[in-house]
């Protein structure tokens, strides 16, 4: 009977609407029953009333029906519903979505607007709107992220997650596509506890942002190096283990040659995520930190200690001298004391501005990669117009350096084989006093500076070159050895990957890195103080820039080496003709000055940058 009854309720609705129209045209809202009576085959009014809309009328969303008559009579043009009169946020993120690009409305995710439950961050809910239209092979299903969510893990990575519920973007190959694939892995990787209650470990992150793809992502160049999707896939992120894995050893060598399309399969054995401090897993990397960290902490702590001493010396010296002045008793006629002498020739000064443009260019270029964490780095990689300029610029300033090594070599060649005005054959050539090379004598040097720098003697003097001249040269070929080979792999990964495992890489990128340091920091610091900081030379000694050299002052420093030339009946051989130009010195000694601001300047944000924590 009651069915029956029901049958004649829309007539009843109807014959109501037709006697009352006034009700409806005084916008009064139209009862949710009123509707069901002619839609309650379109929808169900218990599962209307359970969904999120169920506290609403239907006119809360068809707001064009304001007239009951006219609309059974079909005299109002029903419209498609406006989502965004309530949910506003939304709207605004699908408004500007790869989505609404291409046309894609609320109704053709959101089908069960009727029936909608609150979906309480149930990402299969979400998972399963999406695969709809997407992922119809279940590549994403099959996935270790699709099986956790399958399986109800909530924190593992679903649709969402990657690109939003409603803000979809369009991922291209531009900055923020690129960006894109690095971007969202991190934002759950780079979460310490949610790795750690899935048991994942998050060393991925930090070994991902001390290489060189990191490092350029976290400078803000995503588009020139790959990013963790490049390697692991968007949507087909499986175990290691498993023979289908884009990082399974059988598989690797592929994934690779889409950026190094020369990639071998001893190319392939690089360590992606490789921990120069996990011993256990990467003993070779781990030794080669631990050499490297401690040639850098001998190296410094020697040399700096050296300076502070010398420093303290030389200060105590000069008040010494003085005073003397101030009293009459020091100083004593010295013959043409200021009379210029040839201490280095032109090819000798052309090196040098080599050694220095060169130098400031792997600095300015190389430095903000290793402490990419800082503003300043930043603020410079930006100025060089990208990290792509920067490689370019770093690129020439290293064929710079091979040009001058290649000199250097040449002349001591020249300088053991060849050359006629030094006496001796090359044994004695390289351990003469012309030499650069160590020779016994040094030690004694080394002895008898110490003496003085605690007031135990007098101030030593030297031959033509000094210990710590010779370090700094000698030191040029150890750093071309360890900063130009491990530069050259670097450049030319592919060529080498033919020969070299891939770890070999791995071991370069260390002592690169590490020796990088240890030379910036040492001519920073150490070279710069002996050769332009310390009292007696401050604010800068001009020789290498001219050549010249006084007399006086080569007394004061090398009297071994005049003496020599005395006995030699040489000296004169060296006396200049003429001093060097004003114009030639006021650009030169511009140069000079430009150079020492700049090294200075990269000293004390390197120091800053180590303060904080930074550099990798």
């Amino acid at each position: 009977m009651l069915s029956k009854l029901c049958r004649f309720i829309p007539f009843l609705l109807l014959f109501v609407a037709i006697a009352f129209p006034a009700a409806a045209e005084q916008g009064m809202a139209i009862d949710p029953a009123t509707c069901l009576g002619c839609h309650s085959n379109k929808m169900s009014a218990h599962d209307f009333a359970a969904s999120v809309h169920g506290k609403n009328a239907c006119t809360s969303c068809h707001v064009d029906i304001t007239d009951l008559a006219k609309h059974m009579r079909k005299e109002i043009k029903v419209q498609k519903v406006q989502c965004e009169r309530c949910h506003k946020k939304q709207n605004a993120e699908h408004y500007s979505s790869i989505h609404a690009e291409k046309g894609v409305t609320c109704a053709e995710c959101h089908t069960d607007i009727h029936t909608h439950k609150y979906w309480k961050n149930d990402k299969r809910i979400a998972v399963a709107t999406c695969i709809k239209c997407h992922d119809k092979e279940a590549i994403y299903q099959k996935s270790i992220h699709g099986k956790g969510v399958a399986a109800g893990n909530m924190d593992s990575a679903a649709c969402e997650d990657c690109h939003n519920l409603h803000a979809i973007q369009k991922v291209g190959k531009d900055h923020n596509g690129r960006e894109f694939h690095t971007k969202v892995c991190l934002k759950c990787h780079s979460d310490e506890k949610m790795m750690a209650r899935n048991n994942v470990t998050n060393v991925a992150v930090k070994s991902y942002m001390e290489s060189y793809h990191g490092k350029n992502y976290r400078l803000g160049f995503p588009e020139k190096v790959a990013g963790c999707a490049d390697c692991h896939t968007a949507h087909s992120v499986l175990p290691k283990s498993d023979p289908l894995s884009s990082v399974n050893p059988a598989n690797v060598v592929k994934q690779c040659a889409q950026c190094h399309s020369k990639a071998t399969p001893l190319f392939a054995q690089f360590y992606a995520h490789g921990e120069m401090t996990d011993r256990k897993n990467y003993p070779i990397l781990f030794y080669t930190f631990v050499a490297m960290t401690g040639l850098l902490v001998s190296t410094f702590g020697v040399f700096w200690i050296h300076t502070l001493l010398w420093m303290f010396r030389g200060f105590v010296e000069n008040r010494e001298k003085a005073d003397s002045l101030a009293a009459g008793t020091h100083h004593h006629v010295i013959p043409d004391a200021h009379k210029q002498y040839r201490r280095f020739n032109r090819l000798h000064i052309f090196l040098h501005l080599l050694v220095i443009t060169s130098f400031l260019l792997l600095s300015l270029t190389g430095l903000p990669l290793k402490f990419n964490t800082q503003a300043w780095a930043h603020t410079l990689m930006n100025l060089y117009g990208g990290a792509a300029n920067a490689a370019i610029l770093h690129r020439i300033g290293a064929a710079i350096t091979f040009v001058y090594f290649g000199s250097a070599l040449a002349m001591s060649i020249n300088f053991l084989f060849i050359r006629k005005d030094i006496k001796g054959n090359w044994i004695q050539r390289l351990f003469g006093p012309d030499s650069l090379c160590f020779n016994l004598r040094d030690i004694k040097d080394v002895y008898n500076m110490v003496r003085w720098f605690f007031f135990k003697g007098s101030k030593p003097t030297f031959e033509r070159w000094t210990y710590w001249e010779k370090f700094d040269f000698v030191a040029v070929f150890w750093g071309m050895f360890a900063i130009g080979g491990s530069g050259l792999m670097l450049w030319f990964p592919e060529f080498f990957g033919m020969f070299l495992p891939g770890w070999a890489f791995n071991i370069a990128t260390i002592v690169h890195s590490d020796e990088a340091l240890l030379a910036t920091g040492f001519i920073f610091s150490v070279h710069f103080f002996n050769t332009h900081g310390r009292p007696e030379k401050f604010p800068m000694d001009f020789v290498i820039f001219n050549g010249q050299i006084g007399k006086e002052e080569m007394l004061d420093e090398r009297g071994d080496q005049w003496k020599r030339y005395e006995e030699e009946g040489i000296t004169e051989q060296f006396a200049c003709k003429k001093t060097s130009g004003v114009v030639y010195d006021f650009l030169v000694k511009g140069f000079g000055f430009t150079a020492l601001f700049i090294g200075i300047s990269l000293l004390l944000l390197m120091i800053v940058a180590i303060m904080g924590g930074g550099g990798h």
